[in-house]
């Protein structure tokens, strides 16, 4: 899986960074940050629920 993040779209709701904090985080205006474009089988769950909750639909996946 490969994460794709829009950060122009993002709306700073900080839903993805409460869920998979090891693959997502926030700058100082709240803006997305991706930590991990490519995380591990272990966070799968985790990052798919952080696309599937994001308000402004900022989270692409990519399955490999």
């Amino acid at each position: 899986m490969r994460v794709e993040v829009d950060q122009p779209k993002c709306v700073a709701s900080g839903q993805c960074v409460l869920v998979a904090p090891q693959v997502f985080d926030q700058d100082d205006d709240g803006i997305v940050q991706l930590l991990d474009a490519t995380p591990g089988p272990e966070l799968a769950e985790d990052v798919r629920e952080s696309a599937a909750i994001c308000p402004a639909a900022a989270i692409r996946l990519v399955e490999a």
